[in-house]
C-alpha cells in the first residue's frame, strides 16, 4: 500500500531513452567516451550527446575459490573496520579519552568477524564455494545526438554515411560506383563493347526513287 503523504512519482521524473540519432556504435564504453571527448574538444554541444548501452546483460565474474581461510580473513577485515568505527566513537565521546578503547574495539571486531566468516562459510560451502563479483554490462554503446546536429557530429568524428533508426550497429552506406568508361578509338570513334549491340547497322542501297532525276534518265536510256 502506498503512502498518500508521499504522493505518486511524476512521470516527468521517470527515466526515458534520449531522443536522437546514433552517430556511431562502439564495442566498449571507453571508445564511446573517447568519441564524446572528441566532440567536446570540437566545441560540439555536448548537452545533446548521450551514451546508450545496448542489450544490457548481467555478468557474474568468478574471482577465486572460497576456502575457510579466505572466509576468516574477509570476516576479520570487515570486523576490524567495524571495531575501528566503534572505538573512535567511544574515544571521542568518552569523558576520559584513552587510545586503548580504539585498540580493544579493533581486536574484538577482528575476532568476531573471523568467527562470523567461518560460520557463514560452513553453512554455504556446499551451495557456493567461490567468490564472485556481479556486473551489468552492455554488448555495445551508441553515441546519440540531436537529429539537427547529426551531420556535424559525423564530420567531427570522421564517420561517413551512417544511418539507422534503432540503437544498434550503424549501417554504412557503400560509396556510389564510379562511371564505367567506354573505350575510344584512335580517331575518336567509340569502340563497341564485347557482346554489345553498338556495331553500325548495314545501310540498304539507294533505290531508283532516291536517285536524282538526271541519273534516273541516264539509267533508263
Amino acid at each position: 500500500m502506498t503512502n498518500p503523504l508521499l504522493g505518486r512519482p511524476s512521470r516527468a521524473n521517470m527515466p526515458k531513452l534520449p531522443k536522437g540519432e546514433p552517430v556511431a556504435t562502439y564495442e566498449t564504453y571507453d571508445e564511446a567516451q573517447k568519441a564524446v571527448v572528441t566532440l567536446a574538444e570540437a566545441d560540439f554541444p555536448v548537452t545533446q550527446v548521450s551514451i546508450v548501452g545496448n542489450e544490457l546483460t548481467s555478468v557474474e565474474r568468478v574471482t577465486g575459490k572460497l576456502t575457510s581461510a579466505r572466509a576468516a580473513v574477509a570476516g576479520a577485515a570487515s570486523g576490524a573496520w567495524l571495531g575501528l568505527f566503534l572505538g573512535l566513537v567511544t574515544f571521542l565521546f568518552s569523558p576520559v579519552p584513552n587510545i586503548s578503547f580504539v585498540v580493544g574495539a579493533v581486536i574484538i571486531g577482528v575476532g568476531f568477524g573471523a568467527i562470523y566468516g567461518i560460520v557463514s562459510y560452513s553453512i554455504t560451502r556446499r551451495r557456493r564455494d567461490f567468490t564472485s563479483v556481479m556486473q551489468v554490462t552492455a554488448t555495445s554503446y551508441s553515441v546519440v545526438v540531436d537529429p539537427d546536429s547529426l551531420h556535424r557530429a559525423r564530420n567531427v568524428l570522421g564517420i561517413g554515411g551512417v544511418g539507422t533508426s534503432v540503437y544498434g550497429e550503424p549501417v554504412v552506406t557503400p560509396p556510389a560506383a564510379p562511371p564505367v568508361s567506354r573505350p575510344v578509338g584512335p580517331y575518336g570513334e567509340r569502340v563497341p563493347e564485347a557482346g554489345g549491340s553498338d556495331a553500325p547497322e548495314p545501310t540498304a542501297p539507294p533505290t531508283s526513287t532516291d536517285r536524282p532525276v538526271g541519273e534516273q534518265g541516264a539509267t533508263g536510256a
